[in-house]
């Protein structure tokens, strides 16, 4: 398969450069892989495509104010984007400007807290408070979100239901559920469960393979507790259906069927995976020759997948983190 057979063209402007102020007012394109059939709704009436004994499943990852700006001594602007805490305070991250001399140091403004470089991708601070290094960052923000991080963003860049921290960038399709919004469903008999899957800044990462076979994910760490696995087994027991709340959840439940439950995965889906526990897919709308649109591909089938992104293109759908939702049966 060639990355070529993964592109579409977006219009810049259906980007969403902002959330909207009520999370479940996004639209919602319903596609039904049994007919073909694509029809248009509203996030906040997804409940009437759920059946009693339908399982939710929910990644808790919690997103981190990572993205961090300092300055050299020379007065240049640094950016920090921390990844992992390796120990106390040293992290891994990706820095710009990349040429930075090692153990030069990085000021932050009126914080008594800074940093050295202590390696080509490291950085240590002067204290492992978390609680004091975080307080210096914002939110980090996708690439194609023209716009600095506000405060706002705090808020909607983060599900309602986030609670393990880790992720340097939300689950989106998460987004659009309030709290209201999972007590309706839940009062209509649907369960829900919870895994991990800390999305790693390797979800932005381009495929630069022609072959997208010779493409290599980076892992991402994932957790799919015992208590979320008696309830997929409950499911399918009773012919019910597992729906992953987007692509992070489902790779975490594809991970796990594998046979490991924790751990770090590279899992890379494309056309021709055969899916093992996932009945549905609730996810937003993904940037061409992704990984994510490619998995979406996998899902839904390319032709039908290609067909309701050029519907969502034509009613000119909100794209992307802060986009509108996508519902595949």
């Amino acid at each position: 398969m060639k990355l070529s057979d993964f592109d579409y063209h977006l219009p810049k402007e259906l980007i969403a450069q902002y959330p909207l102020h009520e999370r479940d007012s996004a639209r919602l394109l319903v596609v039904d892989r049994s007919n073909g059939a694509i029809k248009h709704s509203t996030f906040k009436d997804i409940a009437q495509f759920l059946f009693k004994g339908d399982l939710l499943v929910l990644n808790d990852t919690k997103v981190l104010p990572c993205r961090l700006f300092g300055r050299r001594s020379t007065g240049g602007k640094v950016e920090i984007l921390l990844l992992n805490r390796k120990q106390g305070g040293i992290f891994n991250c990706y820095m710009k400007p990349s040429r930075l001399r090692i153990d030069e140091k990085i000021n932050f403004e009126d914080s008594e807290v800074f940093v050295k470089i202590t390696g080509k991708n490291e950085v240590t601070f002067n204290t492992d408070d978390l609680s004091c290094i975080y307080r210096l960052g914002v939110m980090p923000l996708p690439p194609y979100i023209k716009r600095a991080a506000e405060d706002s963003d705090n808020i909607y860049y983060q599900t309602v239901y986030a609670r393990n921290e880790g992720a340097v960038a939300a689950p989106t399709a998460g987004l659009h559920f309030t709290q209201g919004l999972i007590e309706e469903i839940r009062v209509k008999g649907v369960e829900f469960a919870h895994v991990t899957l800390h999305v790693g800044a390797g979800t932005f990462k381009p495929v630069k393979a022609d072959d997208i076979k010779e493409h290599a994910m980076d892992a991402e760490y994932f957790e799919v507790p015992e208590s979320a696995q008696e309830e997929i087994s409950r499911c399918h027991s009773e012919n019910k259906r597992v729906m992953a709340v987007g692509t992070t959840s489902l790779r975490a439940l594809e991970s796990c069927a594998k046979g490991v439950s924790s751990g770090y995965t590279d899992l890379f889906i494309y056309p021709g995976y055969k899916f093992k526990l996932v009945d549905c897919l609730m996810t937003n709308f993904h940037l061409p020759k992704t990984t994510l649109f490619m998995l979406v591909c996998a899902f839904a089938g390319e032709e039908l997948a290609k067909k309701a992104y050029a519907e969502a293109i034509a009613e000119k759908y909100r794209f992307y983190s802060y986009g509108d939702a996508m519902l595949i049966l």
